[in-house]
């Protein structure tokens, strides 16, 4: 009898616990993933609405005569356009991309169009993955995309390698939007895994922006790569936060919001500890860009802010429940919503050429942030045993100088003398030096470690 008199009780405890963790997970919203970052400035954003652009102009047909057009236009100079490559062209291996040889902003960029939802064959590059099915340098990668990114390379190798060698001062970006953002990540990865190809570009002039991108690596090259990679992801969008598989999510496209409702309550289930000890897990490449423009129980939209980190754990891993979880994946919103956050950072900062000894101090202390974030980041991935997670044997490519690049070159010739050095212990200071090498005895006195 007393048994059958607490049923009632514990039913009442199990529907309350179970009310409030419905309650905090519906509350739960895309702000909460980058409350902690820090801000963007105008300098390090200002490619995305121009990049977003370029994405765009692969949709038409005639960049002469455009029908879509958005309101700033597409900035675009047709007769630098290299190449256009189209799904005759590609023969279905890869989305169609141009070729544009930016001289406004000394860029050569490789731009391609996102999924295309009436064309199988971009489905086939999606689909074309299993868990822990391709590895790439010491980690796991989207298997179809990275075959995507390989045959642009074996495709476009020629001329590339001749622009590379005949503009040394130029940037070689990589710029895509949903499938075709993990084919730029991967291309960059690819690039700087064959710089032999492209004339031994160095690697601080490989770039790559992905525009709501696609999981497509694992977490460890996610993290070491972020030197060159960024992803940019507007507010609540739903692709760069599931993991579930694409083929289950394209199988039930006509009732998305009902498996995103699902996936999100299973991912909470989940502690986060274990999806980051699976070093097969997929996540959104490199340096991530997010834009927060809503806030939780207000209506309308409010003026975009960017949040920037290189984050380990916490790198968008659960689904927002929101309405605009597949709007925010539409270029055309990212591309306007980017564009308004960069006029607000330039109207902020008040950037002006009459003080250049202002900009290059700013732009000094944004590439020190950048370096202490991508040092800070593989330092937690080690310390959350993440595989493979060691520091990259080059610099830190996309934000350093010749100077800082030859300074850590000397730095770690010297420090030969102790060994040839681990690839995570060329940036260590003479604080963490010491310390490793050194201890205190009894009086307080420096000696050195017994091996």
């Amino acid at each position: 009898m007393s048994i059958l008199c607490g049923v009632p009780i514990f039913e009442c405890v199990y529907c309350i616990g179970c009310a409030r963790w419905v309650w905090t997970r519906c509350r739960y919203t895309a702000g909460h993933d980058s409350e902690t970052w820090g801000l963007a400035n105008a300098e390090e954003f200002e490619p995305v609405p121009r990049l977003c652009r370029y994405i765009l102009a692969v949709y038409e047909d005639d960049i002469r005569h455009p029908h879509w057009a958005p309101p700033r236009g597409y900035g675009i100079n047709p007769d630098w356009i290299l190449i256009k490559r189209t799904y005759k062209d590609t023969q279905g291996r890869v989305p169609p991309y141009i070729l544009y040889l930016d001289h406004d902003h000394a860029d050569i960029v490789l731009a391609i169009r996102g999924l295309n939802l009436t064309r199988e064959s971009d489905y086939a590059v999606l689909l074309d993955n299993r868990l822990g099915q391709r590895k790439f340098d010491g980690g796991y990668v989207h298997n179809g995309l990275l075959k995507a990114a390989g045959w642009v390379l074996d495709s476009e190798c020629e001329i590339l390698r001749e622009l590379v060698e005949k503009y040394p001062n130029y940037t070689l970006t990589f710029a895509g939007h949903s499938l075709g953002s993990g084919v730029a990540a991967m291309l960059s990865m690819v690039v700087v895994q064959n710089r032999d190809k492209l004339g031994n570009i160095e690697r601080k002039r490989v770039r790559s922006y992905a525009i709501a991108p696609a999981r497509c690596m694992s977490l460890n090259l996610a993290v070491r790569y972020a030197d060159i990679i960024n992803s940019v992801v507007l507010q609540d969008d739903f692709l760069p936060r599931t993991a579930t598989p694409l083929e289950d999510i394209f199988k039930f496209i006509f009732c998305l919001p009902c498996i995103l409702c699902f996936r999100c309550m299973w991912d909470t289930c989940i502690p986060e500890e274990k999806m980051l000890k699976d070093p097969r897990r997929l996540y959104a490449p490199g340096r991530l860009y997010h834009i927060v423009e809503r806030k939780p129980f207000r209506m309308g939209r409010f003026p975009p802010v960017v949040r920037t980190a290189v984050p380990v754990d916490g790198r968008f891993e659960h689904i927002v429940l929101s309405c605009n979880a597949t709007a925010d994946h539409a270029i055309i919103w990212i591309e306007k919503e980017s564009q308004k956050a960069l006029d607000l950072m330039q109207e902020k900062e008040d950037t002006s050429m009459e003080i250049p000894a202002k900009q290059t101090m700013e732009r000094q202390e944004t590439l020190a942030r950048h370096r202490h974030e991508h040092k800070a980041a593989l330092q937690r991935a080690k310390t959350l045993d993440v595989p493979h997670a060691y520091t990259p044997p080059s610099q830190y490519g996309t934000f350093d100088d010749e100077g800082e690049e030859s300074s850590i070159r000397s730095q770690a010739e010297s420090s030969s003398s102790f060994g040839s050095p681990d690839r995570s212990t060329v940036d260590e200071t003479w604080d963490e030096l010491i310390e490793r090498l050194f201890d205190k005895d009894e009086h307080g006195h420096m000696v050195l470690k017994k091996q």
